[in-house]
């Protein structure tokens, strides 16, 4: 991922209901919603949230399929998923074992942080 790319996506979530969009998105995984559906569980009135989907859209953190006369708008899991490892690939200098004491005081799952390496794997156990 590009420097440019990254704070393209940062940019895209800095307003709060854009970031409550998105993971209410990232809940439905690939089922995604409708956007009325969207407007309703979040209580938003459609003209704003259109404002709002269209600029995650634009970021390429949101795909949208027309069904119909709907759109239904779906998490970029992939994107998410560079966005993580781009923030988490030089972790300890590209030496995740170091930072073992730290991964204990995050809340984040370890399945989603960068894999430690196999001797300390083994250590943890």
């Amino acid at each position: 991922m590009e420097k440019h790319t990254a704070t393209t996506i940062f940019e895209s979530l800095s307003s709060g209901l854009r970031l409550d969009v998105y993971r209410l998105l990232v809940r439905k995984g690939t089922e995604g919603m409708v956007a009325g559906e969207i407007a309703s569980t979040l209580d938003v009135p459609p003209t704003n949230l259109s404002f709002h989907l269209k600029a995650l859209t634009q970021a390429g953190m949101l795909t949208v399929e027309a069904e119909g006369r709907f759109q239904r708008y779906r998490a970029n899991l992939p994107l998410m998923l560079d966005l993580i490892a781009y923030l988490t690939e030089e972790c300890c200098s590209g030496h995740p074992e170091q930072c073992a004491d730290m991964r204990a005081a995050s809340k984040c799952s370890d399945a989603v942080l960068p894999p430690l390496s196999s001797t300390q794997e083994a250590l943890k156990k």
